[in-house]
């Protein structure tokens, strides 16, 4: 026996802040489907109507009476990012507010941390941690299989736990807190799906695939003793089952051991155990597959297979049976990938099948339900298609679900969303049931670039994995359609002309080789059109747009720095690193900005050449180039180092002595109109790690994450301000989707005089050296040095600024005089503000 460590009710739990904080309200960017795999749903055995599913790189969720879902894992953080893979869920069928969830994102090198049952006694609400001692692959092949987590339905402080690599079954008498190893269990599994696989992820063991109890085989307070389990191997026995609550295990005979088996589904009235199988572990393998159940009473196995011969080209996944009409049984094609996905569903344990589609003469197919994506429009059309080739049903579908209480009431998991229906017995009769998109709450995406034009009708566009990214014209209504024409998978990055922002460019990750991945767009995103001056099977990177949308910088994922002017052939940039990080100036269209190491570089002719300027200090990795869109060659870079700001286009740089690492940053809408822009930080600032606002160029700070808005994994997340209302910021998550927050809570008073800005860090500087000044207290009774308290020089004033309000600036042609209390004071050559006396 072994003893994991227990943290605090998760959700709950505060961080201590050396910085001051506001209150944000944080929304999801609605797109709505879900838009990603979903591969377990499981309602709960006891209680009417509650239900929870499960995602691959987006945490669980919670099922309303509404049919929307609430996310239960968005207080996950950086430090917990893997956390939002979840690899099984157990919902608990003695008391329903028990919930389990065993999470951890990868089993091979690429997360370095093991995995962990999250435990919650409130339906999801909040949760304990218990550590395990090796890792959980919820964003593994074989994800889709399960459950590997099962509560004892007749003695629930019972568990079992299936887990990956060989590491074998666990068990827990104490409601998970604490586990021990079944050290008597036959077979952990080696079935890996290519073990010569040199990327380091289908060369891992999926292990075991699911534990079921037969909750029959005793009365409730007695141990269960009948349990049985599969385990992903091929060529050898891949179930077993125990008939005294686990001390001794044995294979069934007769069992199939062609084929993994990936569902294990129970029914209790028949006495029966249905079991899916595929010849691939999942999610997108599997070309032939089987369908079996299993008599308890006789020990005897069947083939119900519901297809065969040139028919069945598919493995089987999602396992569905009617607790309330014994005998009645749903099973889906794990991988049809063509002319569409396909489910089938028996009244009579298997013996005959209907589909959900069936040819009307080729090429034409029937298709025996109404369709609608009305809460996710940018699915595909909002009618039954039957046209061959469009996957209007779904793939990937392992999960498949029907409501313990309503045999009306169904729900299944595909790669892009969650679809259901609540007229599920008009299959038997009319056999013509509603099919509709049923993923409201759960946003799963991973966000690759976001941009927040200064006009246009969208306040937002993205560009996202799997399914390419969006425009956004109102941000709590799920788009009409994705970018489309070229259409990509993903979209790598995004960016827009400064001086003529509806002029916005996109790139491809690479998902469709040997095609051109550059787009470019005058409206706003509304229509693209191909780039031709890409060369075919160049993808991913970073891209930036002259600020009068004649010229792309693009810095490719495996051919360097590319430019293109006036839709031109991209050519080489040889003078400008491969990895360099890249922007444009935002006001001057020959001016292109670089990172890279601890150089910052500067092109004067339109990208064609760079020179070495500015230094960051000792940054190796600088992150993110943010460019003022208002002042010509006002710059932000962050970097390992942390956050380095410019006024002279990179020429010199100072650094911002709080921040000590940053990433993702934006700039958005100024306080007071006429103000220096808002700047947004994905940073750790005083020793903390989170997500930052400054009003005044980087002098004072406040978080605006808090203990139930964490973000998950900090450094790939997209951070963008919105350049047109004060305080909004949108953040890309890598796996929930796309935050929007709008300052709500009272703003705490600055505690640093916004006149005391960081030293100056010249070309020639390796480190960067907060000056003295950078700590003085708004309330010192210190007046700030000469250099920076003399009122800027500009035109005779017109009428008074507000409180932190703009004054002065090169080209200012505002007031310059401040409102009583408050002095105009020198912040930057293009910029005065002003601040209290």
């Amino acid at each position: 026996m072994f003893r994991f460590g227990i943290l605090a009710a998760l959700a709950a739990t505060p961080l201590v802040a050396a910085v001051s904080s506001q209150t944000y309200a944080w929304k999801n960017v609605k797109i709505g489907g879900g838009g990603g795999f979903v591969p377990g749903i499981v309602f709960n055995a006891k209680q009417k109507g509650l239900a929870f599913a499960r995602t691959d790189i987006g945490g669980a969720y919670r099922l309303n009476a509404d049919d929307s879902w609430t996310p239960l894992l968005d207080w996950v953080d950086d430090k917990r990012w893997n956390y939002w893979g979840v690899d099984a869920l157990a919902t608990d069928p003695v008391d329903p507010t028990r919930l389990y969830l065993a999470t951890g994102m990868y089993t091979n090198s690429w997360d370095p941390n093991n995995g962990q049952i999250l435990i919650s006694k409130d339906t999801g609400a909040t949760f304990t941690a218990v550590s395990l001692p090796f890792k959980v692959g919820g964003n593994m092949p074989g994800r889709g299989m399960g459950e590997r987590l099962a509560i004892d339905p007749n003695k629930n402080n019972i568990l079992f736990f299936g887990a990956r690599s060989g590491n074998g079954l666990f068990k827990s008498t104490d409601y998970g807190a604490t586990w021990s190893k079944v050290a008597s269990f036959p077979s952990p599994g080696t079935y890996a799906p290519d073990p010569s696989d040199t990327f380091d992820y289908n060369n891992q063991v999926i292990g075991i695939a699911w534990v079921t109890f037969d909750s029959t085989s005793s009365a409730s307070g007695t141990a269960t003793p009948r349990i049985f389990v599969g385990v992903a191997d091929k060529g050898k026995n891949n179930i077993f089952v125990s008939n005294d609550a686990g001390a001794t295990w044995t294979a069934i005979p007769g069992q199939n051991t062609t084929y993994l088996p990936h569902k294990g589904v129970l029914s209790p009235a028949e006495k029966t155990l249905y079991v899916s199988y595929s010849d691939g572990a999942g999610p997108y393998d599997g070309t032939l597959g089987a369908v079996y159940k299993y008599n308890i009473a006789t020990s005897t196995w069947t083939d119900i297979t519901p297809v065969s011969g040139s028919d069945l080209y598919f493995g089987f996944g999602g396992l569905a049976v009617d607790v309330q009409k014994p005998g009645t049984i749903m099973v889906a094609a794990l991988n049809s990938w063509w002319p569409d996905g396909q489910i089938f569903r028996s009244t009579d344990s298997g013996a005959t099948w209907s589909p959900l589609w069936s040819w009307n003469g080729y090429p034409n197919l029937a298709k025996h339900y109404t369709y609608s994506n009305s809460l996710a429009p940018w699915l595909g059309p909002n009618y039954v298609d039957t046209t061959a080739g469009n996957k209007q049903i779904g793939w990937m579908m392992e999960a498949l679900v029907i409501n313990p209480f309503d045999s009306n009431h169904w729900l299944y998991g595909t790669g892009a969303t969650l679809y259901g229906g609540r007229d599920l017995l008009k299959w038997d009769t009319t056999h013509n049931v509603s099919i509709k998109a049923l993923a409201d709450g759960i946003e799963e995406t991973s966000v690759r670039g976001l941009i927040s034009p200064p006009s246009g009708s969208a306040n937002l566009i993205s560009g996202v994995a799997d399914i390419a990214g969006f425009v956004h014209t109102n941000l709590n209504v799920a788009p009409s359609k994705g970018h489309t024409d070229p259409t990509w998978m993903t979209a790598a990055d995004l960016d827009f002309a400064g001086n003529k922002p509806a002029n916005v460019v996109r790139i491809g990750a690479g998902d469709d080789t040997d095609t051109k991945q550059v787009a470019i767009s005058s409206n706003g995103g509304v229509s693209w059109s191909q780039h031709y001056g890409a060369a075919d099977g160049v993808a991913g990177g970073q891209v930036a747009y002259s600020a009068d949308a004649d010229t792309i910088l693009w810095r490719t994922s495996s051919n360097g720095v590319q430019v293109s002017q006036y839709q031109g052939s991209f050519s080489a940039v040889s003078s400008l690193p491969a990895g360099a990080v890249i922007a444009s100036d935002k006001k001057t269209n020959s001016i292109f900005y670089g990172a890279s190491g601890s150089t910052f570089y500067v092109s004067t002719d339109t990208g064609k050449t760079f020179s070495a300027k500015g230094s960051l200090g000792s940054s190796t990795a600088p992150h993110k180039i943010a460019v003022n869109l208002n002042v010509a060659g006002d710059v932000w870079v962050s970097t390992d180092k942390g956050l380095f700001h410019s006024t002279n286009s990179g020429t010199t740089f100072t650094a911002v002595s709080s921040v000590s690492q940053a990433w993702g940053i934006g700039l958005g809408a100024p306080k007071t109109a006429g103000g220096y822009p808002a700047i947004f930080a994905a940073a750790i600032i005083d020793g903390t790690t989170g997500y930052f606002r400054s009003d005044d160029a980087g002098v004072n700070w406040v978080q605006i994450d808090d203990a139930k808005h964490r973000f998950g994994a900090i450094s790939p997340n997209p951070i963008s301000g919105d350049p047109r209302v004060y305080g909004r910021v949108y953040i890309g998550t890598n796996g929930r989707g796309i935050f929007y927050g709008d300052a709500s809570g009272t703003p705490p008073i600055p505690t640093v005089s916004p006149s005391a800005t960081p030293s100056s860090v010249s070309s020639s500087s390796s480190t960067a050296k907060p000056s003295s000044s950078s700590t003085i207290s708004s309330s010192s009774s210190t007046k700030p040095s000469s250099s920076s308290s003399s009122s800027s020089a500009g035109p005779t004033p017109t009428g008074t600024s507000g409180p932190w309000g703009q004054c002065g600036g090169q080209n200012w042609t505002g007031p310059t005089a401040c409102a009583s209390g408050f002095v105009c004071t020198i912040s930057n050559p293009y910029y005065s503000q002003c601040i209290p006396v």
